[in-house]
């Protein structure tokens, strides 16, 4: 069976906290000609279909000491999730550096799949941000308290917005509950090309997802050894997107290695059947038929996967080769 490589997200910012923020600074920099475009978009047109006011008061708060923002706005969207036993202390060694003194992003969404969650990062639109939180999904920020220069990464964790005070409610450092407007959060956030993050259950998808995006938290979840969760994660986007080849395949891996071959080979079948170009569709259809000892389409399938040869060509003509060979055995 062959695998999809998906490209994860780089954790290029560690997260630093445990202060609030600098009145004075915030004060000069939000007093200047600073150009915030996505709070004067919202401000100049409110966006269609959104509740004038959400608060998701369910989720907990988990204080945010020295250096452990990241630990902290982990287990507080963790819980929102349904994984209740998350704490500041089960997931601070999951993804705090001490040589960094914080956390990457990339230990971030690599720990949010280690405990079984999809972790999907959200297009750099504030818009988006609402619309997940009026759907009942915390998301979690990076912001640089300080200067680009002499960055100071922190993560708060949003809970809720108010259209007519232009403002977010925050679950940040030692504070339960606070309130920032959208100018506030925009000027701090950029830095981190406002860079935030869902904690999904299996099942879930996000109120702003896009296709190629969920497919590749899916997979990721998928790679992080999450089989489970993987193929609901896989089943919804197939119920979005039914053609998405990703999905296919990812299904119809996890369903092998569930031992479901039935299963994987409706999964497989439907990959090779809307993507006649896709070697990997029908190399891993051929492997599947195989096993369920049906020899004859097995080799047509793992003909029709060297014949489109490409980068799996290799993995095709093994697959080709045992076929053969198990259709000599008396």
């Amino acid at each position: 069976m062959v695998g999809q490589e998906v490209a994860l997200p780089s954790g290029k910012a560690r997260a630093r906290a445990g202060f609030l923020f600098a009145a004075l600074s915030a004060t000069l920099c939000l007093g200047g000609c600073i150009s915030l475009p996505q709070s004067e978009a919202l401000r100049a047109d409110r966006p269609a279909g959104l509740p004038p006011r959400v608060e998701l008061t369910q989720v907990p708060f988990h204080q945010q000491d020295d250096f452990l923002c990241g630990p902290a706005s982990l287990a507080m969207a963790f819980n929102a999730a349904g994984v209740a036993a998350a704490n500041v202390e089960s997931v601070t060694p999951m993804v705090y550096l001490p040589g960094r003194q914080g956390s990457l992003q990339a230990e971030m969404l690599g720990a949010t799949r280690r405990v079984g969650l999809v972790a999907y990062p959200l297009a750099p639109r504030l818009e988006d941000l609402l619309r997940e939180l009026a759907a009942g999904t915390p998301v979690v920020v990076l912001l640089n308290l300080s200067l680009r220069l002499m960055p100071v990464w922190h993560y708060a964790v949003i809970v809720g917005y108010d259209l007519d005070k232009r403002a977010v409610i925050v679950r940040s450092g030692k504070k339960a509950r606070d309130e920032w407007s959208f100018a506030f959060l925009e000027f701090f956030w950029r830095d981190s090309d406002y860079w935030s993050m869902l904690a999904l259950a299996p099942g879930r998808l996000p109120a702003s997802a896009q296709e190629t995006d969920f497919a590749g938290a899916a997979a990721a979840l998928e790679q992080a050894g999450r089989r489970l969760e993987a193929r609901e994660s896989y089943r919804a986007l197939l119920a979005r997107w039914p053609g998405n080849l990703i999905g296919l395949i990812g299904l119809g891996n996890v369903e092998y290695h569930l031992k479901d071959m039935a299963a994987a080979e409706r999964a497989l079948r439907g990959a090779s059947e809307a993507h006649p170009q896709s070697a990997i569709a029908f190399n891993n259809l051929a492997h599947v038929l195989g096993v369920l000892g049906r020899l004859p389409e097995a080799e047509s399938a793992a003909r029709t996967a060297v014949a489109l040869e490409g980068p799996t060509l290799p993995e095709a003509r093994k697959t080709l080769e045992a076929i053969l060979a198990q259709r000599k055995q008396p």
